[in-house]
């Protein structure tokens, strides 16, 4: 198992370092002989990255493993080029046991080249020589005869025999540049292999450096510079929803920005039109962001309002062209078109937006936009920047086996593409709140006083791609807005809302003081009401519906002891459901609440003093509340913070969309708060 544990050693640490592939790109093998279980003889296997896999992440798991023997088989009866999509199909009869990943449509490049260790990357500069209008000649000044040219061909079987060929009419060649693609490597030993890869890509690297001219994008535009952060951020913030909504016109899409300087340089050059209008040229860029982005050429002081009318008139544009270039080139059997929006939009003296169906997708297809513009630096400092032509485009974005691949994917989960913002979410309900509505595909933005445990309860439910930690103070607008601002630039907006936020003291009237009057009703009742007014504001924006729901209480209709300033808020709560219901639903949003009784394990409220004080006015140990709590019930059953979660996400859900202006009961059936 040497030569698998060199390969993984290897393809950690090329995958690693971003300029030598992207996200997912590329892939690496090594070949060994194993004794065959079966008959016990020798068996020569190649062992290759799986398809859609990541090298810098890469474990033996995510390998293919292939008899050779059988592969080269495959040479003999390779119907040709007009046929060579059958020939994916015929890997799974080369598989050598059982498990691994399905094999890639590069499997033939590494099997049928004559060398132990094979690598193929997609590093920004050795796609800058791939799409350099001379990158022959380029690749020859650079690199002699140690690197050979080969044109453009759409990966694939062909491709495979293509390479293996140059190889053996090449012995003194490291490696080739792929017209319009990338790079790839070979070495008789893994270590050999992966110098070799290194070779090409900062042979690249440096003649790039040395050669190239110093404006490849030309001059700045002094109405396209960058804002100043601060600015940047608020101008983002305040179009994120909005180019959301436009790109999930078709499909619910997810977003991610980036205000990364190379990105803000590129925006601000003069030629940038021109070059983002070519499109991007390595297939897997252009597979995560379309065949071209959607571009602004507004100033970046323009009035909000005028970008937003500009952006909206773009957008209609932009899909009635990605409608023309799918027409042009679809024939009968083609897939049908997976949708007109774009996946990236570009914003002078702002940044880029990216979207896809989730965020770890949105996130990746900026990425490689971003190497994309470096491709783009690096070609025009050495030469033209020419991608691959656009028909050759379409038949990879349209391929039957990029289809294959996308049916292939898991089916998505309920909440995949919403964007939830639970208030109060550091603990209790509202963490469990937020980590069922997770578990059910949304991203979650955990708002709460304490960002420090915002954060914390982020990472526990899965880190930046799946729930952010803000800071929350629900009784102060600007904190209100800078949090959903936040939220707008992790994931582009907010679909659904959770008003969790909330504390309580028990006390009889004449011991309830003004000042505790005011705390409970600035938290709960005028904390709902600023949370929901600002997230309104942000769906009407977004134009996508949306869900506000309430964490009310039973003491919204039950009028117990020793509790008016919690009660009297809670009812303010329960009426606020009602009210906003009425309001926004043309808008497509739903309003809606959940009435708790007796959560005693696990709230935040219960452990701040409530428990003790409430244990006190029904007579009973602090510890024993919870039971009491189920003893008066009908289900005899106590009420936990996952109980409330799934109400939440009953609400939410896919099964109840014509529901609004509701309160469901969580108390195990407590008559007292049965709703009449």
């Amino acid at each position: 198992m040497n030569a698998v544990n060199d390969l993984i050693t290897r393809s950690n640490r090329l995958g690693a370092d971003k300029r030598n592939t992207n996200f997912a790109g590329g892939n690496t093998s090594a070949k060994g002989v194993e004794a065959d279980p079966v008959t016990g003889a020798d068996v020569e296997l190649l062992w290759v990255k799986g398809s859609g896999g990541d090298l810098g992440t890469l474990t033996e798991s995510g390998l293919a493993v292939l008899r050779l023997d059988r592969m080269r088989a495959m040479v003999d009866t390779y119907p040709g080029v007009d046929r060579e999509d059958e020939m994916v199909a015929r890997f799974d009869y080369c598989l050598h046991g059982k498990g691994g990943a399905a094999p890639s449509i590069d499997t033939a490049m590494h099997g049928l080249v004559d060398a132990a260790h094979v690598d193929h990357l997609h590093p920004d500069s050795g796609i800058a020589f791939a799409t350099a209008v001379d990158g022959p000649a380029l690749t020859k000044e650079c690199f002699g005869d140690r690197v050979v040219w080969v044109p453009w061909r759409r990966p694939g079987f062909q491709l495979g025999l293509d390479i293996a060929q140059i190889k053996a009419a090449n012995p003194q060649a490291i490696g080739c540049i792929l017209g319009g693609h990338g790079i790839t490597a070979w070495g008789d030993t893994s270590e050999e292999c992966e110098a070799n890869s290194l070779e090409i890509i900062r042979g690249c690297e440096a003649f790039i450096a040395d050669r190239g001219k110093a404006d490849p994008f030309g001059g700045t535009v002094d109405a396209w510079a960058p804002l100043d952060p601060e600015a940047r951020a608020e101008r983002a913030a305040a179009l994120a929803p909005v180019i959301r909504g436009l790109a999930s016109f078709d499909h619910r899409q997810v977003g991610h920005f980036t205000d990364d300087p190379a990105v803000l340089e590129f925006l601000a050059s003069e030629r940038m039109p021109e070059l983002a209008a070519l499109g991007t040229s390595c297939p897997d860029h252009f597979l995560r962001t379309k065949v071209r982005p959607l571009i602004l050429e507004t100033g970046a002081n323009d009035p909000l309002e005028d970008v937003i009318a500009h952006l909206r008139e773009r957008h209609g544009a932009y899909r009635e062209a990605y409608r023309a270039y799918y027409e042009r080139y679809a024939e009968p059997d083609s897939p049908a078109m997976r949708g007109a929006d774009p996946a990236i939009v570009l914003v002078p003296g702002v940044g880029m937006f990216s979207f896809g169906p989730d965020k770890q997708t949105a996130r990746v297809a900026g990425e490689f936009y971003l190497n994309a513009v470096n491709v783009m630096r690096g070609a025009e400092a050495i030469s033209t920047y020419r991608p691959i032509d656009e028909s050759e485009k379409f038949r990879i974005e349209y391929w039957s086996l990029e289809e294959a691949k996308l049916r292939r994917r898991p089916a998505p989960k309920p909440l995949a593409g919403r964007v939830a913002f639970v208030t109060g979410a550091a603990g209790g309900i509202g963490k469990a709140t937020a980590e069922r509505l997770a578990a059910e595909g949304a991203c979650v933005v955990i708002a709460d006083l304490d960002e420090d445990k915002a954060a914390a309860a982020a990472a526990e439910i899965g880190g930046p791609d799946t729930a952010v930690g803000v800071a929350c103070n629900v009784t102060d607008e600007d904190a209100i807005a800078a949090a959903i601002a936040r939220a707008s630039l992790a994931f582009g907006g907010i679909d659904l809302v959770v008003n969790n936020a909330g504390l309580s003291q028990s006390k009889p009237l004449v011991e309830t003081t003004a000042a505790d009057w005011d705390l409970q009703h600035d938290v709960m009742a005028k904390g709902s009401f600023l949370v929901s007014r600002e997230s309104a504001k942000l769906m009407m924006a977004q134009r996508m519906g949306g869900d506000i729901v309430y964490i009310v209480s039973k003491n919204a209709v039950f009028a117990g002891p020793k509790n008016i300033a919690y009660s009297a808020t809670k009812a303010d709560q329960a009426h606020q459901v009602r009210l906003l219901a009425a309001e926004l639903g043309e808008h497509g949003i739903r309003v809606n609440g959940v009435n708790p009784d007796g959560v005693v394990r696990g709230s935040g409220i219960f452990a701040g003093g409530w428990g003790a004080q409430r244990a006190a006015v029904y007579g009973v140990k602090e510890e024993e509340l919870g039971q009491y709590y189920a003893g008066r019930t009908l289900l005899k059953r106590e009420v936990l913070p996952s109980s409330v979660a799934d109400a939440v996400y009953a609400l939410v859900g896919p099964d109840l969309g014509l529901t609004t202006g509701v309160h469901i009961p969580v108390d195990s059936g407590n008559p007292q708060g049965f709703l009449r």
